[in-house]
């Protein structure tokens, strides 16, 4: 089977392929040396046999190392026998571990004759460093040492050694040599072939395929170089009344590994205690064996780490390691402290208080002792005497219900061994002058500086709280400190501060027995710059100039104030502008701006902790000619404007010189006037609609160049009404009327409204009455009135027409002519001058 490879000549990558097993033959490579330093040259030769029918006798051999191009060998001659012999010399080999091929041109690709593997690297360096342990849990003598650098070859390590006498020139008895395991560093020679309190020379020997080395002799004694093991601590139980007695001690023994009892030793002790930062501390020269040890005088910690190591007392030898750490808690005494307190009362109602206390040890020597817990309790008289316990808990504060009657409680803290000294609690008014002129800064990121000044009257101490301000934030929670010194008016507060957090700050003065009112103030604890700038408007805009506006940001509790505004513009050149206006102004004005052009602007809020950039503003000033525009426009409409209006008033006043000035009933607004009569109403005159009123109909027909001669009256005993009413009230339902369909008009012309007067006290005399409107009431054939039409301006001596003066009774059946429907949305004054109507 034939395999393909893959090459690459002078830049073009070539397939090669693989020659089948009964062809390997053909050619064969010989490398001297076959491991070489690490950059010294390389001599290769590649033969081809003359008995290989499957290639050319003039075949030419090529060279390949590694993913190297391929290249033609130094020279290539044919030795007597016909064999064909290259030879190539690679002048530094920088593989330490490479193939070199040789191969033969076939058609478009080269075919592999034959490889050989290269390798290159170092002679061992000498090993260094070593030593030797004699371990009694192993009964060998363990020797290690360091190799030295790389070789990048496979390299062995041998540990040999002899007897010999105490200066180790004279060589005995050989010890078997021992070989260390592969990438190992130490190896051991077994008790049975050691001789003890007799020396030993012992070496390293290391060797590879370019050389070996040894390290220097070592001299020694291996009864000189024993490592113990280390001892087993125990602790000891002591009773309860050693305990009490010595408070902050321990208590422990420990015994020598078994198989080193025989040997003197000398231990030391170390100790730690499990806090944050503690450092050991050690014991020196103890014995290798203690029933009982007694460990005085610690720091009241919750447990301390104890370890244990041994050594050969007074002979040459090593410390043993470490032994495995025990722990053991110190006994404890009783807390020595003293309780600052502080308290916040809250009424539920008028006969329970709600108190919540807090408290804050104060260490009155360096081992105060150990606090487990804190009681607060009321002595009652109620119960002869006896404590009743309100709070017991690992806190620093206590919420509870204070009795009416009880004026103090007590608070004291305890452990094991006892309690501290008992504090009363006295619970303080509010009385007392308060501080003034409170003032808070930070400091840092992580302080807040609290400086005020003392009131009038000069208290004991103050008391100071801080808590953050934040929606966030859980109130409960209240860092507190008590200043005992009345002269103090400023202090730096350090716990439990966070960076860029707003902060409540209280201060209160301590009076004897009293506290004073409190005062706050806020601050953020670490400054920084304004979160953001207001934002910019643009107001009104020219040709050169432009109004900018913008609304400061709200003040806030603990905000940072602005110190001023900037103001940059930049035009499309690059060319920028900057003004600093005073934090009082709201808007500016930017002049000497090119006309159509465009700007971009922004304002910059200050603040001593920082510059904020509000967004980005872009204006385009007005173009002079986009001006005239606009005006030119502006004046084309207002003369179209003008032209519209005169025309308006123009037509209604040529109208007005042909007709007179009369309402037009056809198109009048008063019949608006009158709610429009909806099927399920009833249009009803409480007047008229009695029963003993007869039915009145009347219908005058004026026809053109005729007189009327003619009266229908079919109604009876209508000498009752008054003249008026007869004219235009009919009797029974009105919607009957209006649904009763109207005769066709026989004329054009025909006149469809007018007022029919009769009196009845004059049966036979009756009057006409036109309106005097001069327009035509349907749209005759002719603009022009007709004689008859205006009957009201003709002389007629039989007809003349006396207005009848009111009386007392007209007026109480008709009323005022506005009870006409077309006059009921009027409102009528002067009614005494209707009687001429």
């Amino acid at each position: 089977m034939v395999g393909l490879g893959a090459c690459t000549l002078t830049g073009v990558t070539l397939i090669f392929l693989l020659l089948p097993r009964s062809l390997e033959s053909c050619g064969h490579i010989e490398i001297s040396p076959p491991v070489v330093r690490l950059g010294d040259p390389v001599l290769a030769s590649c033969t081809i046999s003359p008995n290989c029918s499957k290639l050319d006798q003039q075949a030419k051999i090529l060279w390949r190392l590694q993913d190297e191009p391929i290249q033609p060998g130094d020279r290539q001659h044919h030795l007597p026998d016909g064999t064909q012999e290259s030879l190539i010399t690679l002048p530094h080999l920088n593989y330490t571990q490479a193939f070199l091929f040789c191969l033969v041109p076939w058609e478009d690709s080269v075919q592999l004759l034959d490889q050989a593997e290269l390798h290159a690297g170092y002679p061992p360096a000498s090993p260094s460093n070593l030593s030797c342990l004699m371990h009694l849990t192993t009964n060998s003598l363990v020797c290690q040492w360091e190799p030295g650098p790389e070789t990048h070859l496979p390299t062995s390590f041998i540990l040999k050694s002899f007897r010999s006498r105490a200066d180790c020139q004279y060589q005995g008895d050989t010890i078997p040599d021992c070989v260390a395991k592969k990438r190992q560093n130490n190896c051991s020679i077994p008790r049975k072939n050691l001789l003890l309190y007799q020396y030993m020379a012992i070496w390293v020997q290391a060797e590879n395929m370019l050389g070996s080395s040894e390290s220097p002799k070592l001299c020694l004694d291996p009864m000189d170089v024993v490592k113990l093991e280390p001892p087993m601590l125990q602790a000891l139980d002591i009773g309860p009344d050693v305990v009490s007695h010595q408070p902050g001690c321990l208590w422990l023994s420990w015994k020598p590994w078994k198989p080193s009892e025989y040997m003197e030793q000398e231990c030391e002790l170390r100790y730690q205690p499990q806090l944050k930062g503690a450092n050991w501390t050690l014991v020196f020269h103890l014995p290798s064996s203690k029933d009982q040890f007694e460990l005085c005088g610690l720091h009241q910690a919750p447990v301390y780490t104890l370890q244990m190591r041994c050594i050969r007392s007074s002979l040459p030898g090593f410390w043993s390691p470490w032994s495995p750490g025990l722990q053991l808690r110190p006994t404890m005494k009783a807390p020595t402290i003293r309780l600052d307190t502080w308290c916040q009362k809250k009424q539920l109602d008028p006969g329970t208080v709600s108190v919540q206390l807090f408290w804050k040890p104060t260490p009155l020597q360096e081992d105060s002792g150990q606090i487990q817990g804190y009681l607060l309790s009321w002595n009652s008289p109620d119960h002869q005497g006896q404590d009743i316990h309100l709070c017991n808990t690992t806190q620093l504060s206590c919420i509870f219900l204070l009795p009416s009657e009880a004026q103090n409680v007590t608070l004291v803290a305890y452990n094991k061994a006892g309690t501290s000294s008992p504090t009363t609690v006295v619970f303080l008014e509010n009385e007392g002058p308060a501080v003034t002129g409170l003032h808070a800064m930070a400091q840092d990121l992580n302080t807040i500086w609290v400086d005020w000044e003392a009131p009038s009257l000069l208290p004991q101490g103050y008391l100071i709280e801080w808590e953050m301000s934040s929606p966030s934030y859980n109130n409960s929670y209240k860092s507190w400190m008590i200043e005992p010194n009345g002269n103090i008016t400023g202090i730096l507060l350090k716990d439990n501060i966070n960076p860029f957090q707003l902060y409540r700050i209280t201060v209160a003065p301590l009076y004897p027995g009293i506290v004073g009112p409190p005062v706050n103030v806020y601050t953020f604890a670490g400054e920084r710059a304004p979160p953001h700038a207001p934002a910019l408007h643009l107001k009104h805009v020219g040709t050169t100039w432009a109004q900018l506006e913008w609304v400061p940001e709200a003040p806030r509790l603990g905000m940072i104030p602005l110190t001023h505004y900037t103001i940059f513009w930049a035009d499309a050149g690059d060319h920028s502008f900057s003004v600093t206006l005073n934090i009082s102004l709201h808007d500016f004005v930017l002049k000497h701006l090119e006309p159509a052009s465009l700007y971009h602007v922004y304002l910059m809020a200050t603040s001593r902790a920082g510059s904020t950039n509000s967004t980005g503003l872009t204006l385009r000033t007005l173009d002079p000619s986009d001006l005239n525009i606009f005006l030119g426009i502006l004046c084309l409409v207002l003369l179209s404007t003008t032209c519209v209006v005169t025309w308006l008033c123009c037509k209604r006043r040529g109208k007005t010189s042909f007709w007179s000035d009369v309402p037009d009933p056809a198109h009048s607004s008063l019949s608006s006037w009158l709610p429009t009569i909806m099927t399920e109403e009833t249009f009803q005159l409480p007047s008229f609609w009695d029963s003993s009123v007869p039915s009145i109909t009347k219908i005058t027909e004026l026809e053109e160049d005729k007189k009327p001669t003619h009266w229908d009256s079919e109604s009876s005993g209508n000498g009752s009404l008054p003249a008026l009413v007869q004219a235009y009230v009919l009797q029974g339902d009105p919607r009957e009327i209006s649904n009763q369909s109207q005769p066709p008009s026989r004329t054009g012309d025909q006149v469809l409204y007018g007022q029919v007067l009769e009196s009845p006290t004059s049966p036979g005399v009756m009057q006409y009455i036109r309106s005097d409107s001069t327009q035509p009431l349907l749209g005759g054939p002719t603009p022009s009135p007709k004689s008859y039409e205006n009957i009201w301006f003709h002389s007629r001596p039989q007809e003349t027409f006396v207005p009848q003066p009111p009386n007392q009774e007209d007026d109480c059946v008709f009323g005022p002519p506005f009870d006409f429907p077309l006059f009921q949305g009027l409102q009528v004054h002067g009614v005494e001058e209707q009687g001429g109507f």
